[in-house]
């Protein structure tokens, strides 16, 4: 985990670099001059135009984000932000060189490059936000108001983009693109797939650094653990694992326990797994486990005792726990999640000399990559299954997915054979 990996000085020789600074000034020569270029190389067309959105956007990023999420020591740069950049680039590049064997110029996969990263940050923000609006965002927008919440909205350099919005955001910017300039829709989407797959399997390294999308305990040789104010350790405090037992991480959920570690303080103390909590330490009566969760980080950030008393009358005792320097190991699940995306981008590079009909590297990454989700979910600890089914918010989109993989087959073997870019 490497949450920062450097920060910007806010000043140069004197000068500020944010806001209306030296950073500015650079951006404005640089738009500027880029559209000076477009305009002599192309006119001032529609497309030339599209360029505008994007150039009024970053500078108001630099008058307005960058100095509010600066630290005293400067900009940090995150780590996941860093492969977030990383992966854009990577993917891009891969689909340029794809393109040029094709015989498709270069410079229509940089434009769909900014069609579809743009909408797909957007798509990945959006649903993190709706999936965490009453832990994270609700109580940013309570304290700070309406600019609190929009700075808490706009900080994706410190994490928090879903993959499935950025597909669904990625997809909109896609047939966008093509809609504009008729460009055909199954041979692009052929060409991009795979770029998709290296993008992600280059942003999970960006989770692995932020501490984010991590798996449940485990004991294998290769687990992970993470230090002390990780997004792990701080659910493994809320859940009580530092002190033996584990409830559901699902805030909405019964605060039932569901495991407890032999021959810990909870075992010791009598603690059992199924025995429902009915309070702690004097506290109101807990009727969810994000009641329990609240508790008991408070008591262990105090370095207390938790006396809990259960349904069944019994009233135990847990003695108060030394803050461990890192957090009990975990299944590396950011790195299952790069290791599966670099399977399916070389499956599908290994398949394209093989494909018949355009669409058929889409309808396959549409089907692998749902199905190896859905059981990767079942060892992430960090979502919660929602609308009483039973499965994350991940994997009942990796159903829905799934269901569409099958009409896109559908659709793709019923077409004629031939592709429309062939390799020169």
């Amino acid at each position: 985990m490497l949450q920062t990996l450097f920060y910007i000085p806010s000043h140069i020789g004197g000068m500020p670099l944010f806001g209306f600074g030296l950073l500015l000034a650079v951006w404005t020569v640089f738009s500027i001059a880029m559209m000076a270029w477009l305009i002599r190389r192309q006119g001032l067309v529609a497309d030339t135009l599209g360029y505008v959105p994007l150039l009024l956007i970053v500078a108001a990023a630099i008058i307005w984000v960058l100095p509010a999420i600066s630290e005293p020591r400067g900009l940090p740069i995150r780590g996941y932000g860093a492969m977030i950049l990383l992966a854009v680039t990577t993917g891009t590049g891969l689909a340029v060189w794809r393109a040029r064997r094709v015989g498709v110029d270069p410079e229509v996969i940089l434009s769909l490059a900014f069609w579809m990263t743009l909408p797909a940050i957007v798509g990945a923000r959006a649903f993190y936000v709706t999936e965490y609006w009453s832990d994270q965002y609700w109580p940013a927008y309570a304290e700070k108001g309406l600019s609190g919440l929009l700075l808490a909205v706009l900080n994706v350099a410190n994490g928090g983009l879903v993959i499935y919005g950025a597909f669904f955001g990625g997809c909109v910017g896609l047939i966008a693109f093509l809609r504009k300039y008729r460009v055909p829709l199954l041979a692009m989407a052929d060409l991009v797939a795979p770029s998709m797959m290296i993008g992600l399997a280059i942003g999970r390294i960006g989770c692995l650094l932020n501490g984010c999308c991590f798996g449940g305990m485990c004991d294998l040789p290769w687990a992970v653990t993470f230090p002390a104010g990780s997004p792990v350790y701080s659910s493994q405090i809320a859940r009580g694992v530092m002190y033996g037992f584990a409830l559901s991480g699902d805030p909405k959920a019964a605060p039932v326990v569901l495991t407890v570690e032999p021959h810990g303080a909870a075992d010791k103390a009598g603690l059992r797994p199924g025995d429902r909590l009915q309070s702690i330490s004097g506290f109101a009566e807990v009727k969810t486990a994000g009641d329990a969760q609240y508790i008991i980080a408070a008591m262990f950030n105090e370095n207390k005792n938790l006396i809990i008393k259960l349904a069944d009358g019994r009233k135990l005792r847990l003695p108060a726990v030394t803050a461990p320097e890192r957090s009990h190991p975990v299944h590396p699940t950011q790195i299952y999640s790069t290791i599966n995306a670099l399977l399916i981008c070389l499956f599908l590079l290994t398949y394209d000399p093989f494909r018949r009909r355009d669409g058929e590297l889409w309808a396959w990454m549409m089907t692998i990559y749902p199905l190896a989700r859905f059981l990767e979910e079942m060892i992430r600890n960090d979502e919660a299954s929602i609308l009483r089914t039973g499965m994350t918010i991940s994997q009942n989109v990796s159903l829905l997915i799934l269901v569409c993989a099958v009409a896109m087959w559908i659709y793709v073997l019923r077409q004629p054979r031939g592709l429309a870019f062939r390799k020169t």
